[in-house]
C-alpha cells in the first residue's frame, strides 16, 4: 500500500491540479479540477481509490473550475473552498478556515491561508500522518511558482495596493521560513498569464525559489510592488469573465456540449442565420491554402483556449471547421476550458465537402521569412506579439499591435492605434513568434475588409534562425 499522488499538466492554460490520496483506505482528493473531469475519475480508478475530497485553492481566472462537475459526476466528494479573506460563493460547499486539517489515510492535508493573488487563497502542505507538523510538499496554487509568483492585479487598481502587501507578507513570511528541501507543486507552470514569466519546471523547490526566484528577493515592500505590478503580463479580457463564472459555481454538463454534424449547404445556412462565429480549427497552413469566408484561424493546438478566451464572446454559438473528425473533441474541450460551449454544429466532410459544393472560397498567401528579408517594400509588416515579446526584439521597420487589441486597434479605438495606422488597400504582413497567432491576426485583418494579407509561417523564430537583422525598442 502506498500513498498517491498524481500531477495532471492541461496544456494551453499551463494549469496544474493534483490528485493526492492513499490507496490503503481507498481515500483521495483532487485539488483545483478542470471541467473535462474524466481524467480524475480515470486515474482514481486506476490507483483503486475514491474522490472524497475536492480542494481548490482559489476562485480561479483563468479556467472554468470543474469542483462542482466533479463532485455530480462521482457523487462521492463534498467541495471544500476558503472562507479567509471574505469570499462569496453561489454553490453548495464546505468552509475551510487556515490550519485545519484532512486526513486521507496516511497523507494529511493542512489548509494555509496565503493571499495575494487573491484574498481567500489557499495552499495546502502535505505531510505524513506519524508527521503532520513537519510537510515534505505544498500545493502552493497561484501563490509560489517556478520563478515566479501569482500577479496581485486581478481585481482592479482598487485591490491591487492590498493585494500586493499580503503577496509580499505571503512570500517573505510564510514561505521564506519554510526548509529549503520543501517541494512546491504550483497551480501553473509556462505560459499561463496567471503570473510573470513562469518557469518550465512544474516541480521546484523553496531552496531553488530562495536562491533564483526574483519574487522573493526584495526586503521591502515598495520595491516589490514595483516589481510585481510591471512584470504582470497583459491581462486576458476573459479572466473577469471566469471570476465571475467560479464564484457562482460553473453550470454541471454532465459531459462534452454536443457538437452536431452538418453537411455543406446546412453549414451554409447556418452561416448565412448571421448568429454564429466561424472558427477554422485546422493548421496555418491549411487555413492559408483555402477556407470559408469571415473564418477565423483558432488552429486546435492547446493555445486554442486563451486565444478564443482573448477573441470570442461565450455566447455566441460557434461553427466548427476541422481537419478531421477526431479532432472535434480535441477542439471542444480546449474551448471548454475558458468556458465555450454553444455550438451550432461542425463541417460534416471538412473543407472537401465544401469545396466540392461549389462554395466561395477565401485565401491568405504565406510569406516566408527570406522573401521577406529580401523584398519589404510597399509592405506593412505587423508584430503582433506581448508587448514584452516586441521590446526584446522585432523585425525591422514593423510596427505593433499586440493581438488581443486588433480588433479595435486596425479601427482605431485604443491607443496603440494612434501609433500604428495602417492601410487596408495596402498589403499587410502579419507575424508573431511561430505563425499562430500570426495567422489568427491574419483572419481578423481579412474579415475587416484588407485587401491584401499575408502571414509568415515560422515567424520570429524562423527570422533569427535565419540570421536576419533585428531592431529593438530604444529606453
Amino acid at each position: 500500500m502506498s500513498m498517491v499522488f498524481e500531477q495532471i499538466l492541461t496544456e494551453g492554460i499551463a494549469q496544474l491540479s493534483y490528485l493526492v490520496g492513499d490507496d490503503a483506505t481507498g481515500m483521495a482528493a483532487v485539488i483545483d479540477p478542470r471541467t473535462d473531469v474524466e481524467i480524475y475519475v480515470d486515474l482514481a480508478r486506476q490507483h483503486k481509490v475514491a474522490i472524497t475530497h475536492i480542494f481548490e485553492t482559489h476562485i480561479h481566472a483563468d479556467f472554468v473550475s470543474g469542483a462542482r462537475e466533479l463532485a455530480a459526476r462521482v457523487q462521492t466528494a463534498d467541495i471544500y473552498l476558503s472562507h479567509e479573506g471574505g469570499p462569496d460563493y453561489g454553490f453548495e460547499h464546505k468552509p475551510i478556515k487556515d490550519s485545519q486539517t484532512f486526513e486521507l489515510g496516511s497523507c494529511v492535508l493542512t489548509a494555509r491561508h496565503t493571499p495575494g493573488h487573491t484574498p481567500e487563497h489557499m495552499s495546502y502542505a502535505i505531510a505524513e500522518k506519524k508527521r503532520p507538523e513537519t510537510p515534505w510538499g505544498f500545493l502552493s496554487g497561484d501563490s509560489l511558482f517556478a520563478d515566479s509568483a501569482g500577479r496581485p492585479d486581478l481585481l482592479g487598481e482598487g485591490q491591487a495596493e492590498e493585494l500586493v502587501e499580503q503577496l509580499f507578507n505571503t512570500l517573505k513570511g510564510f514561505y521564506l521560513k519554510l526548509d529549503d528541501g520543501i517541494v512546491i507543486y504550483p497551480g501553473h507552470g509556462h505560459g499561463s498569464p496567471c503570473g510573470a514569466e513562469i518557469g518550465d519546471r512544474l516541480v521546484t523547490t523553496i531552496g531553488y525559489e530562495r536562491r533564483f526566484n526574483g519574487f522573493l528577493q526584495f526586503s521591502n515592500a515598495k520595491d516589490f510592488t514595483e516589481y510585481a505590478i510591471s512584470t504582470a503580463p497583459p491581462e486576458p479580457t476573459y479572466y473577469k469573465r471566469m471570476k465571475k463564472v467560479n464564484a457562482k459555481g460553473p453550470p454541471v454538463l454532465g459531459g462534452l456540449p454536443d457538437v452536431p454534424g452538418l453537411p455543406a449547404k446546412a453549414f451554409r445556412a447556418g452561416i448565412e442565420a448571421g448568429e454564429s462565429v466561424i472558427i477554422d480549427a485546422r493548421s496555418m497552413l491549411a487555413f492559408g491554402g483555402g477556407h470559408i469566408p469571415n473564418a477565423i484561424n483558432i488552429g486546435a493546438s492547446p493555445e486554442l483556449s486563451i486565444w478564443a478566451g482573448w477573441m470570442l464572446d461565450p455566447e455566441t454559438p460557434i461553427l466548427l471547421v476541422i481537419e478531421q473528425v477526431g479532432d472535434i473533441e480535441k477542439a471542444v474541450r480546449l474551448l471548454l476550458h475558458t468556458g465555450y460551449r454553444k455550438f451550432t454544429g461542425y463541417l460534416v466532410g471538412g473543407m472537401k465537402a465544401w469545396d466540392n459544393a461549389g462554395f466561395d472560397l477565401d485565401t491568405i498567401p504565406q510569406m516566408t521569412v527570406h522573401e521577406l528579408n529580401q523584398n519589404s517594400d510597399g509592405l506593412q509588416i505587423l508584430d503582433v506579439r506581448t508587448p514584452t515579446e516586441w521590446k526584446k526584439g522585432h523585425i525591422p521597420g514593423a510596427q505593433h499591435i499586440f493581438l488581443p487589441e486588433l480588433r479595435n486597434g486596425v479601427l482605431g479605438k485604443t491607443p496603440q492605434a494612434v501609433e500604428c495606422q495602417l492601410d487596408k488597400q495596402k498589403p499587410v504582413v502579419t507575424y508573431c513568434d511561430s505563425g499562430y497567432r500570426a495567422s489568427l491576426a491574419a483572419s481578423l485583418l481579412q474579415n475587416q475588409g484588407f485587401a491584401d494579407v499575408r502571414n509568415v509561417p515560422g515567424s520570429w523564430q524562423a527570422w533569427t534562425h535565419a540570421g536576419y537583422p533585428v531592431s529593438k525598442v530604444e529606453k
